[in-house]
């Protein structure tokens, strides 16, 4: 998710907070905005809220991990926004919370990839 496939600069996430749509679920947010370009990019915001460095990166790093295999629509720039229960959330209530926002936004259709344990 390096390069393209990342949202990188503050002037980028202000614009999706901005001028996007929003959907919520217990352990995360997730705002979105039509970019105009090719392909689509992602940005994460941990609060410190949610916990220690530490605990922000583990959410982080799950998220990217998440999203590695999931193709979405293109032309969306998508800001996920970790809430504090997604501290204690595990890798599957992450996954089955971030397949549900990216459905009900209508910019995935249904994830061919299973993570063991989720359906």
């Amino acid at each position: 998710m390096r390069g393209d496939k990342h949202l990188t600069r503050q002037a980028q996430f202000d614009l999706v907070f901005r001028e996007g749509k929003s959907w919520a679920a217990q352990p995360l947010v997730m705002r979105a905005r039509p970019n105009g370009l090719d392909y689509s990019r992602y940005g994460f915001t941990v609060s410190r809220r949610v916990g220690k460095a530490v605990v922000r990166n583990r959410v982080r790093r799950r998220l990217r991990e998440i999203l590695r295999p999931i193709e979405l629509a293109p032309g969306w720039d998508v800001v996920f926004i970790a809430r504090v229960p997604a501290a204690d959330a595990g890798y599957a209530g992450l996954t089955l919370a971030v397949r549900g926002l990216l459905r009900r936004a209508g910019l995935v259709e249904e994830y061919e990839g299973i993570s063991p344990g989720v359906n």
